[in-house]
């Protein structure tokens, strides 16, 4: 459909850059260098966030899920803040960081923290008690027996958690590198308007959707490899 509307020009170029113009613009982002920096300050932010957010929120979720007290410490505060979309803290957290480094991977990881929290903490309270139970007979208790049982036994559901963080953090990264950034695919965007180049625009909305692709089915892999039962389920 993209193509045939550029051929047949019923769209302007302008409006919409043809395949031919988005396959320019990156070969000349690609020839200077400029795409593998932005590609990479992007990947950096996106890595750094998801790592501080998703790693808090298995954390929270392990407690809340696995103790009473945990709960009532962790878990009404998790879900006021679950239902606060993120925008909203942009201008508050530009008070709190600027608009450096700092500010972009922690919105990043706000984001990412509340679906991992949330697929956590219901992954931990669906183990089955017996499990636990017969666990704690052999001995296990505290931290031992959430890293043998309890995490493993939540683990489909904290890996759908992590999928769906990676997905908002996709959002959030795009929203954090439209502020005060002088490098990154959001930057480029920015370039794109900023000198009226919808093909670095379009090629950006594609880079994302390649990046959400690979980001998902590095999911899809590392469920196949830690959850090779599923699989054979599935087969059947």
């Amino acid at each position: 459909l993209w193509w045939r509307l550029s051929a047949s020009d019923t769209v302007s170029d302008d409006v919409l850059a043809s395949p031919g113009s988005v396959v320019t613009a990156f070969r000349e982002l690609w020839e200077t260098g400029q795409l593998a920096d932005y590609a990479t300050a992007s990947l950096k932010r996106a890595g750094l966030g998801v790592l501080f957010g998703a790693g808090a929120g298995v954390l929270l979720g392990l407690v809340s899920g696995f103790s009473r007290l945990g709960e009532e410490l962790i878990d009404t505060t998790m879900q006021m803040k679950r239902v606060v979309p993120f925008l909203a803290l942009v201008p508050l957290f530009i008070s709190w960081f600027g608009v450096d480094e700092t500010f972009k991977i922690v919105l990043i990881a706000v984001s990412a923290s509340a679906p991992m929290y949330a697929y956590t903490y219901l992954g931990v309270r669906g183990v089955d008690r017996k499990v636990i139970e017969a666990a704690r007979g052999f001995g296990l208790t505290g931290p031992k027996l959430a890293l043998t049982v309890v995490l493993p036994s939540a683990l489909p559901n904290i890996l759908m958690g992590l999928r769906i963080s990676l997905g908002i953090s996709l959002t959030a990264l795009i929203a954090a590198e439209q502020v005060g950034t002088t490098e990154g695919i959001g930057y480029l965007v920015s370039l794109g308007q900023q000198y009226y180049r919808p093909d670095y625009m379009i090629l950006c909305v594609v880079l994302y959707a390649l990046l959400g692709l690979i980001v998902d089915a590095a999911i899809r892999l590392v469920e196949r490899v830690a959850m090779p039962w599923r699989r054979h389920l599935t087969l059947r």
